[in-house]
């Protein structure tokens, strides 16, 4: 291989496609530009985070149509393709992406919520089918961080806050998207962020600059890391490094994809991981995202030139530069002398080595029919709806209200597709009318002007007042069942004290809900994490810690049977 044929392996970057299945290339008229012959056969660069949906065939057809322009570079390296989740609810660009055309399951928190090893393999079994189908070869998750700061905006991704549950379920995972050893039929797993990304200063996320700095007050390091030691154990083909920097602790204060006491030292050396490790998205360079420039999430070294932090991170021990196209930083590096070309050979053989034994370069092309056939089939969206249901999670249910029996009751609802109501009862217009109010609220949070940021639901976890007063006059005007979606652990007292009935999701239909009001399906979940009572007790809390705010409203593990 050439330099620059080994540089350009170095780069897991972005890559978009039209929603007829066409590749974006330079020039075109699309929502996110890009220049896929470009990258392939200028670049060298064959790793690619696929951005964007369709429908199963033209995912197939993308994917065949990259692989074909792969395979006429001169050596013919096929691409690997990956993925951000793809099956839940959630739409964060950064994160994860709707379920689409794929089954629609709970998201990973809702998944935790069951405790259940078997329900995490099926899950995980069943995407691994459906990604092997339209070609995505790497799932860019699980995501194991410990969601012990109740404020951090990234904990549907999760398993929860309790380490030894997050350990036992990420097992399931990896083994259901893996198999019992990485092969041919198996959908690698870049599992992140290590060492765990859940203790955030004040709960703010090292996506942006103010939320760059992670901490350990409680000293509870080693506690974040059990789920990562299950991971390997399990046989996680990749790691993905935070960004965070961390701060008070015997570590450099440098973010994790630059720190060589934490890549090298403590996943390599000290937990014997042995495969492929990816830095998060957008190391290196400043870049815009929906058109507002955001700066390189290069904490702890951000006075260095793209081309230091290149090497500060290979020097780290990190294999690749996720969400970036530099190859010619790491080529000139090489050539002035700073970096070692053995040292790119030793992370381009993992890379390669893992195209081969996932079967890239015997099977590079996926059958467009089968994906239709395969994608979203009846019992794959069965499966993601019972899962749904099973997940939710009975907090309140004062004098019976649930199940309600009553026949066709008549429903003042708000947050609930009335067409779908009315399979259930007589939908009213206001709470005077009813014989039963229903709401579907979700987690609050601080609006934040970027865009970019504005996806990541931060800050408070309580409704203001104006929001608050009229849910509350609701809930004093008729028996109210409220229906709240948990994507952070939400503040309300107020609501629990004054709710007749008060059932959490985690990414869940309206029908799926209204089936367990309505006492079709049996809801099953236990919190994931604690409710704290107040954002006094969240301030006061420590972001390392599990279960750490005084007095919560309902502790980790609560939930009702009906």
């Amino acid at each position: 291989m050439t330099l620059e044929e080994k540089a350009g392996l170095l780069f897991h970057t972005m890559l978009p496609m039209h929603p007829d299945g066409r590749p974006v290339e330079e020039g075109d008229d699309a929502e996110f530009p890009g220049d896929t012959t470009g990258l392939i056969r200028g670049r060298g660069v064959n790793h690619f985070n696929l951005v964007g949906t369709a429908g199963p065939r033209q995912l197939a057809e993308w994917h065949n149509a990259v692989q074909e322009i792969a395979a006429g570079t001169r050596l013919g390296i096929p691409a690997t393709v990956s993925t951000d989740p793809r099956h839940s609810f959630t739409l964060n660009i950064g994160a994860s992406i709707h379920a689409g055309a794929f089954s629609a399951w709970p998201e990973a928190i809702g998944l935790a919520a069951t405790r259940d090893p078997e329900l995490v393999h099926r899950f995980a079994d069943t995407a691994r089918r459906e990604y092997l189908a339209v070609g995505l070869r790497v799932a860019l998750h699980p995501q194991i961080d410990l969601a012990t700061e109740p404020r951090w905006s990234r904990q549907t991704g999760t398993f929860g806050a309790d380490a030894a549950l997050t350990s036992e379920l990420v097992h399931a995972y990896v083994r259901g998207f893996q198999g019992d050893r990485l092969g041919p039929e198996s959908v690698a797993t870049m599992v992140k962020h290590f060492p765990g990304g859940g203790p955030q200063k004040d709960g703010e996320d090292p996506h942006f600059p103010h939320g760059k700095e992670q901490v350990y007050p409680g000293g509870m390091r080693d506690y974040h890391l059990a789920p990562f030691r299950a991971a390997i154990a399990a046989g996680a083909a990749q790691m993905m490094p935070y960004y965070g920097q961390p701060i008070g602790t015997d570590w450099e204060e440098v973010g994790f994809g630059f720190n060589k006491g934490v890549v090298t030292g403590l996943l390599r050396e000290e937990l014997g991981f042995g495969g492929v490790v990816c830095t998060d998205w957008g190391l290196l360079n400043d870049e815009p995202i929906f058109g507002e420039m955001h700066q390189a999430r290069a904490w702890g070294v951000e006075h260095l030139t793209v081309a230091e932090r290149a090497a500060k991170a290979l020097d780290a021990g990190v294999d690749q530069f996720g969400g970036e196209e530099c190859p010619e930083v790491v080529v000139e590096l090489v050539r002035s002398g700073r970096i070692d070309e053995r040292r790119l050979d030793d992370s381009v053989r993992r890379l390669l080595r893992e195209k081969f034994v996932l079967g890239l370069f015997e099977q590079r092309r996926v059958d467009p029919d089968a994906a239709e056939e395969i994608v979203g089939n009846s019992g794959f969206r069965a499966a993601g709806a019972s899962a749904q249901r099973r997940s939710l999670t009975v907090l309140v249910n004062r004098d019976r209200t649930l199940p309600v029996t009553r026949p066709r009751p008549r429903l003042y609802t708000e947050g609930l597709d009335r067409a779908v109501v009315a399979r259930y009862g007589e939908p009213v217009g206001t709470p005077a009318e009813a014989d039963l109010a229903v709401l579907r609220l979700f987690t609050p949070y601080e609006y934040r002007a970027n865009r970019f940021e504005s996806m990541f639901h931060s800050g408070h976890l309580d409704f203001p007042e104006a929001e608050l007063t009229p849910i509350l006059r609701v809930l004093d005007a008729v028996p109210t069942v409220v229906l709240l979606n948990l994507e952070r652990p939400a503040v309300v007292p107020e609501i629990a004290e004054r709710a007749a009935a008060l059932v959490a999701d985690y990414g869940a239909s309206d029908e799926a809900l209204l089936d367990v009001a309505f006492g079709r399906a049996r809801a099953e979940g236990r919190l994931p994490f604690e409710l704290p009572r107040s954002m006094a007790a969240v301030e006061a809390s420590r972001p390392d810690v599990p279960h750490d705010t005084a007095d919560p409203v309902f502790p980790y593990g609560a939930g009702l049977d009906l």
